[in-house]
């Protein structure tokens, strides 16, 4: 992700909130028989514009949730939140997964399927409006979003940028 937006947050000064997104059960066939595992991923937000999501795995499920939120923590990025909302209409994509955000009125609620949800909730939006195309993978769905949001660019960033007045920025 070499992108201008892309604001690295230490995790120390943060208090977070995690939320697991999924987790599965992996086995591994060997002639001794299956070995089972378990793969879970976590995204962790100051619900104030940081987000980072995270992977674990382990042989426990309680392990795995633990290594996943360490895992997110080591990755948080910095997200524009105007009035409770995204500040544009922007798509993200990964692999086959591709995301559409939308900004929403007060409050519209945050409209969006399961792994949307727990990063946008974790980010901070109150209302935005999102659909998910492609793929519905959790993990490809999770790198989609944070790579939307990565993309999202605020008024006052455009402005300094180009060199003119904000008000300019909203008129075109």
């Amino acid at each position: 992700m070499s992108n201008v937006n892309v604001k690295r947050v230490k995790s120390s000064e943060i208090e977070f909130k995690d939320r697991l997104v999924s987790i599965q059960r992996v086995t591994k066939v060997t002639k001794g028989g299956r070995t089972f595992s378990f793969s879970a991923i976590v995204v962790v937000g100051n619900e104030n514009g940081v987000v980072g999501y995270g992977l674990g795995k382990a042989k426990e499920v309680t392990a795995a949730i633990a290594k996943g939120i360490d895992d997110a923590k080591k990755n948080l990025i910095k997200v524009p939140i105007l009035k409770g909302t995204i500040p544009h209409d922007q798509l993200g994509k990964y692999s086959g997964a591709l995301v559409y955000l939308k900004p929403a009125a007060p409050g519209t609620g945050v409209i969006a399927g399961g792994a949307m949800r727990a990063v946008l909730e974790s980010v901070g939006v109150k209302d935005v409006l999102a659909k998910s195309k492609g793929s519905s993978n959790p993990h490809s769905v999770v790198k989609a979003t944070i790579n939307a949001l990565v993309k999202m660019r605020d008024p006052h960033t455009i402005a300094q940028l180009r060199g003119i007045e904000l008000s300019k920025v909203f008129n075109g």
